[in-house]
């Protein structure tokens, strides 16, 4: 397999985890970027970003014309998902054991086949929603090995310090993608229909392809992959458990992904009944939570470190903004809460997957982020029926405000737990004449009682 600048039998750096290039100096907004293997991941998937947006909102307005139901949007997410809470789990065991980046090309170029099948079987006229199902549980069988392995492949580019910055620059990525997308597939889908939507989408995925076979290997991070063995998937369980600052944010974005980010649902019943707009009008309501989103993403990259109590401020402030812009009475005032809310869940996002990804062994790296990956998206097929069912039957707005309330439940529970855990206690009192709500050291207390 050709790398364009390094073979893959180059020699790697010699010491575990350690640098090719050091630089003491505080991380920039864009710090990362000055890594070539990573400048060229991040160019390959600002282009393969773009795409999946297109395909998301173009399959998601498929659904909803071939079958004018809510639920059939929730099912088709929902099987997309599937496979990651099946199977999530024995993807991280072999994104642990494998070379990432040969792993890689093999995924890039799976997920662009999906994607060029439904182009052609739209385009041709001959699609059925039971084709949108199967394509999206391929795709989801893809993201099994996929996402652990885009996930932890970013240390092995920048190493542990640059770590932070890069998972933030990742999702700015992402979000920036999703300020294009959307509104493309939303002109595409007007003007010529989903399929060139999807057909593009599956060409957008020869970019990462090129930028990891232009790849210096030689300077890639060194780190040490797990032998093959018996009791892994076990053992990487069992190393969660034991860590109350890896499975309490687990266990948070897993209720946050289930109930808090069903938005293809909502944003599509709010155009189709609420709101009565078409294909832009959604577009648009993806693009403004793409901003709100992008900013979020843009102010984590200038965070050296995460802080758990920023997660569950973040998850609790985005539940509770849910549930008040389910009842916003017009549409411009329901758009502009989007933006907030964007910020908001890449907020929690980001500071979970970092925080979790830089407090773990980078042995074990794959399958706590397998996990993490299936808690937070594997969810979906649960959480995604359940919420396209109650929205159907009772509305938008109730099944938008059901999914704040959970959310905002899990992160308050979850808060209060971390919080017992580190020997905090809840305080409330006056300060400077304003009532206030902290937490404080439990000594503390018992020094002031």
């Amino acid at each position: 397999m050709s790398t364009g600048s390094g073979a893959d039998s180059a020699p790697a750096p010699a010491t575990h985890d350690t640098p090719v290039r050091t630089d003491s100096r505080k991380p920039s907004m864009f710090s990362s970027l000055k890594v070539r293997n990573y400048r060229l991941f991040f160019t390959g998937q600002v282009v393969s970003n773009t795409g999946t947006w297109m395909q998301r909102i173009a399959q998601d307005w498929l659904v909803l014309s071939l079958t004018g139901s809510a639920t059939a949007v929730g099912i088709t997410t929902a099987l997309q998902f599937l496979p990651m809470l099946l199977f999530g789990l024995y993807g991280g065991v072999l994104v642990d054991r494998l070379p990432k980046r040969k792993l890689l090309f093999f995924t890039q170029t799976a997920m662009g086949l999906t994607g060029a099948a439904l182009g052609v079987l739209t385009l041709s006229g001959h699609v059925q929603v039971w084709h949108v199902y199967l394509t999206a549980f391929l795709l989801g069988l893809v993201t099994v090995v996929d996402n652990p392995a885009r996930q932890t492949f970013v240390s092995e580019m920048v190493g542990k310090e640059q770590l932070a910055n890069a998972v933030s620059l990742n999702s700015a990525n992402f979000q920036s993608a999703r300020l294009v997308g959307p509104a493309v597939a939303g002109v595409l889908i007007t003007a010529v229909g989903s399929g060139w939507a999807f057909l593009l989408n599956g060409l957008s995925f020869l970019a990462p392809m090129a930028g990891l076979a232009l790849m210096r290997t030689a300077e890639l991070y060194k780190v040490e992959r797990a032998p093959r063995g018996k009791g892994q998937l076990k053992e990487g369980l069992k190393y969660v458990a034991g860590r109350p600052e890896l499975i309490w944010p687990i266990v948070l974005v897993g209720f946050i992904g289930t109930f808090g980010f069903n938005f293809p649902i909502w944003l599509s019943a709010f155009v189709d009944d609420v709101f009565g707009g078409d294909a832009g009008t959604y577009g648009l309501l993806n693009t403004l939570m793409a901003a709100g989103s992008l900013a979020g993403a843009l102010l984590a990259a200038r965070r050296a470190t995460s802080r758990l109590r920023l997660l569950v401020g973040a998850a609790l402030a985005f539940g509770l903004l849910e549930i008040v812009a389910s009842f916003a009475p017009t549409f411009w005032l329901f758009a502009a809460l989007l933006v907030p809310l964007g910020m908001l869940g890449l907020t929690v996002n980001v500071t979970a997957n970092s925080s979790v990804q830089m407090a773990t062994d980078p042995i074990m790296r794959g399958r706590v982020m397998a996990l993490f990956m299936m808690v937070f998206t594997g969810g979906t097929p649960v959480g995604a029926p359940l919420v396209g069912w109650i929205t159907d039957t009772y509305g938008a707005r109730i099944g938008f405000a059901a999914g704040g309330l959970i959310a905002a439940l899990a992160a308050g529970t979850v808060g209060l737990i971390l919080a017992r855990v580190g020997g905090l206690r809840l305080k409330v009192g006056m300060h400077h004449g304003h009532p206030q709500v902290r937490f404080v050291p439990r000594d503390r207390l018992a020094t002031a009682a």
